[in-house]
């Protein structure tokens, strides 16, 4: 099993920046790929970004590539989201998730493990 807890949502304006936390605890995470995914109200859980078990390894959603960095901390078991240039159509839930393999991490189906999610709202 691995639990993860998301932290550092919050209310931010337009064009603000967010790092958004997911520790993980369990077993060993170093050996999973991580993926951000989110949710708008009334839509679907959509992709945002993944990165492999060694961060060699990264793949962004194109509404968030330029503006947005994955990144993680093995030895801290924490992934990060460093989420830069924020606008409106950014707020949702963000949720990190584990998968045992790297496109799993991409797919919402292929995750194995999910937080609980951190909110996210930028004013315009």
């Amino acid at each position: 099993q691995v639990q993860l807890v998301e932290s550092g949502g919050g209310l931010v304006q337009a064009g603000d920046s967010l790092r958004l936390s997911c520790a993980a605890s369990g077993r060993i995470f170093s050996s999973y790929a991580a993926g951000w995914f989110r949710q708008a109200p009334g839509k679907e859980r959509e992709f945002v970004a993944a990165i492999n078990w060694s961060g060699g390894s990264i793949v962004y959603a194109d509404s968030v590539k330029g503006r947005f960095t994955i990144s993680r901390d093995n030895a801290k078991n924490t992934v990060y989201l460093q989420m830069s240039s924020l606008k409106p159509e950014d707020t949702a839930v963000y949720y990190c998730a584990a998968a045992t393999t790297y496109r799993g991490a991409t797919l919402a189906s292929q995750c194995d493990y999910w937080g609980q999610g951190t909110q996210v709202t930028v004013s315009s």
